[in-house]
């Protein structure tokens, strides 16, 4: 069983289904409203236990009723949360998200996830060196990303970028990562209008552009390729990201191959898609096998 830990966000995602966004100055009837426990950090920490990983994870909630909620959802499915503290005087983070026209809006409110800072992480540091991959996304400051980039090169620890939300990022944390997973998006805020193609070659085997259906393009070493998405029926895609990078973490730290492992994660966010939630529809690892 490989030890994966998250350095992230969690937070309350807050849910508005309707059947199209409102305009601006627009009151739209919606259709339900839902609470459930969210965050990238916590997300993929959640995906990776489910896909068999043992996981701890690093972070911050409030000292609320929302922070008691993602703490034991954390624990039920099999985190471990020694190093998630409440922050007494910030609220935990909530996400807005608002599910239309087969597609999600969210805006995000970092609350406690602000505390999870370089000073945070050094109390840390004996679970970090003992990851086989650390996973970090970006709803947490920009200078703990920074301080991970630092810690794995003098450790020699293999980690994870999921560059979302988007922002531009040091040449140091790239040059550091081991694996970075932007979307279209987020590749064109970090490398502005330079050639895909040549970006790509740039970083063979680093460098996976997650292309939602369309399957995930990444430079093998010899030449540009793209691994295909799974074809399915979409009810909620708020979390296949998250779902992707937790499952391609665990793959690649198996010892599976790059292309082994974007498929197994292809795989996993195409279920995790199939049912309502952020986490709801987060396979098991027998789900995932048993749908090859």
């Amino acid at each position: 069983m490989v030890n994966i830990v998250v350095v992230g966000s969690s937070s309350m995602d807050l849910v508005v289904t309707a059947d199209k966004r409102p305009k601006a100055g627009e009151t739209l009837i919606g259709e339900s409203f839902q609470t459930v426990p969210g965050g990238k950090g916590a997300n993929q920490a959640v995906a990776a236990a489910r896909l068999g990983a043992n996981v701890s994870m690093i972070g911050r909630v409030g000292k609320d009723a929302f922070g008691k909620e993602i703490l034991d959802n954390l624990k039920k499915n099999g985190v471990s949360v020694n190093h998630v503290e409440p922050v007494p005087h910030l609220s935990s983070g909530t996400a807005h998200i608002t599910l239309a026209e087969g597609d999600n809006s969210i805006i995000f409110v970092k609350g406690a996830n602000d505390e999870v800072t370089p000073s945070y992480l050094e109390k840390a540091d004996s679970i970090l060196k003992e990851a086989d991959m650390i996973m970090v996304q970006q709803e947490i400051p920009e200078e703990t990303v920074e301080y991970i980039a630092d810690f794995c090169n003098q450790f020699n620890k293999k980690w994870l970028l999921n560059p979302a939300p988007a922002r531009k990022i040091s040449d140091n944390v790239i040059e550091s990562a081991t694996y970075l997973t932007p979307n279209e998006h987020e590749f064109t805020v970090m490398f502005g209008e330079e050639n895909r193609s040549e970006v790509l070659a740039r970083y063979p085997n680093k460098l996976l552009i997650t292309e939602g259906k369309n399957g995930v393009r990444y430079f093998n070493g010899e030449c540009e390729e793209v691994v295909p998405s799974f074809v399915v029926e979409a009810v909620d895609t708020t979390g296949a990201g998250d779902t992707f990078n937790a499952a391609f973490a665990v793959a690649v730290a198996e010892g599976k191959t790059i292309k082994e492992a974007l498929r197994f994660a292809n795989r996993a966010a195409s279920i995790s898609i199939t049912k309502f939630g952020a986490q709801g529809g987060m396979p098991t690892r027998e789900e995932v096998e048993g749908n090859f």
